[in-house]
């Protein structure tokens, strides 16, 4: 039997602190593996020993997650991504960030607006369809999702979302459709059966009180297709993420997934709290009262990678901060985001070169940032963080 089937056993449906209080403690058994202590509650396992006590259902630790698939590689949330993902070492696929059509479909996109990361432009038909909209407070033009019909947007492809870093990527522009989550569900047990192991998504509601506010409930959505596919429940391959802490709190209450919480900046405020007049800011959650009210709902936390290590005004590592222990001491994980292997992604003292495209030591980078113990992070180029952890973990 496996960490995550024995911790799930007993644990029935319910909602609120014990709900939560179970998933932490499930998603802490699966980090460490089945031997190993449960994260911030008794028996804290120390750093170390969390690095060899295995993954996710057994797979390394720190874990390894394919942002929006290898999109180092191949334009971002697409099949050709997820699977290069897959096949380049991936723990988990980063698939997708979700985002709601006009009729009530959840796609995978970065964001609502797909004028960067399709073909859209190209299609004189929906030329009517380019918009000025307020989007968590920014002005932004473009094509949006919720302006298409999931019909509407099958007749697009993906394209490379930053091209004057990847050229690369470029060649595979108008290969590949846009996924829904619906598909991605189906491709997930395909992909378990093909590879002979499971596979892991780490889906994102993007954006949910922008959404709200236009009828489209994302926690809903999101919960009612887990359930279609019996993949709701405490030991479920799915982690499910958000910047807006209040989505997470909704979705505690209708899923038993796994559930984080992400960061970014500190001196930012989740778009949620701007709306409801909470005037606290990332710093204030990330305080050790902060992360305790978090692992009252979630399981986990994905901050900024500059949350981890600061950086000084030029841009190099400086000394680690407390989050990681905090983080741990409130029974919380961290997969923090987004290591990427170009010079312009790259703290400074860590980049090599003037051409901010080429790649510079990104082991380096990666040694450093495993060394803080955390538990996972999000990388555009899995096989890159593989490697940088085979080293890490040979000392």
């Amino acid at each position: 039997m496996s960490a995550q089937e024995s911790y799930g056993q007993g644990q029935g449906q319910g909602q609120g602190q014990g709900q939560g209080t179970g998933r932490r403690a499930l998603l802490g058994a699966a980090v460490l593996g089945a031997g190993g202590a449960v994260l911030g509650l008794p028996g804290v396992a120390r750093a170390d020993a969390r690095h060899t006590a295995g993954g996710l259902k057994g797979l390394p630790v720190p874990t390894i997650i394919g942002h929006r698939g290898a999109s180092g590689y191949r334009p971002e949330h697409t099949f050709g991504s997820y699977n290069l993902a897959l096949d380049l070492g991936a723990d988990i696929v980063e698939a997708g960030d979700l985002v709601p059509t006009r009729d009530g479909h959840l796609v995978c996109r970065h964001e609502p607006e797909i004028g960067g990361t399709t073909d859209v432009a190209d299609h004189p038909e929906f030329a009517d369809r380019r918009k000025t909209k307020v989007l968590d407070g920014v002005s932004t033009t473009g094509w949006f999702t919720e302006d298409f019909t999931l019909a509407e947007l099958k007749t697009l492809r993906a394209i490379e979302r930053i091209p004057a870093t990847r050229q690369h990527n470029t060649l595979y522009n108008g290969r590949w459709e846009i996924p829904t989550f619906e598909e991605v569900l189906k491709w997930q047990d395909e992909q378990t059966r093909k590879r002979g192991k499971q596979v892991w998504i780490y889906p994102e509601t993007k954006h949910p009180t922008y959404f709200r506010k236009q009828g489209l409930d994302m926690e809903r959505l999101l919960s009612k297709a887990l359930r279609k596919h019996g993949k709701d429940r405490k030991n479920s391959p799915v982690v499910i993420q958000s910047f807006e802490p209040s989505s997470i709190q909704r979705l505690n209450k209708l899923v038993d997934n796994p559930l984080v919480v992400l960061l970014s900046a500190a001196n930012t405020r989740p778009f949620d709290f701007v709306e409801s007049g909470d005037p606290r800011t990332v710093a204030d959650l990330i305080t050790p009262k902060g992360l305790k009210e978090i692992a009252s709902y979630a399981q986990g936390i994905g901050p900024t990678l500059d949350l981890v290590i600061p950086k000084d005004a030029k841009g190099n590592l400086t000394k680690p901060s407390t989050l990681v222990a905090d983080a741990h001491a409130a029974g919380l994980i961290l997969h923090p985001y987004t290591m990427r292997d170009e010079n312009t992604f790259l703290p400074a003292n860590f980049q090599k070169g003037t051409d901010p495209t080429a790649y510079g030591d990104v082991f380096g980078a990666f040694r450093t940032y495993f060394a803080t113990g955390i538990d996972g992070v999000f990388t555009d180029n899995a096989d890159t963080g593989v490697l940088a952890r085979e080293d890490f973990l040979r000392g």
